[in-house]
């Protein structure tokens, strides 16, 4: 359930485990929504960030200095908005 103790993602039924620094305790919390701030991956199974709503997708601009300092974060977005 939202705002249980977490040790990953898998034991959250919004399959995010999230923790907002390094040295905070991980709990599950609610998927992005769209126009949220994402995070495309995880790095142990638990997000500074969660992954996007069914449906949506984590546009990142994928820079180097973002994947050394894990801050690689995105923007949920509708793919069928794009395609109308």
């Amino acid at each position: 359930e939202i705002g249980e103790l977490c040790l990953q993602s898998a034991q959250c039924k919004s399959k995010c485990c999230y923790r907002s620094d390094g040295l905070s305790l991980a709990r599950c919390a609610p998927r992005a929504a769209e126009t949220q701030v994402c995070s495309p991956k995880s790095l142990y199974g638990v997000y500074y960030k969660c992954p996007c709503e069914s449906g949506l997708s984590c546009h990142v601009d994928k820079t180097i200095i973002g994947s050394i300092t894990n801050t690689d974060f995105g923007i949920c977005t509708d793919p069928q908005e794009g395609s109308r």
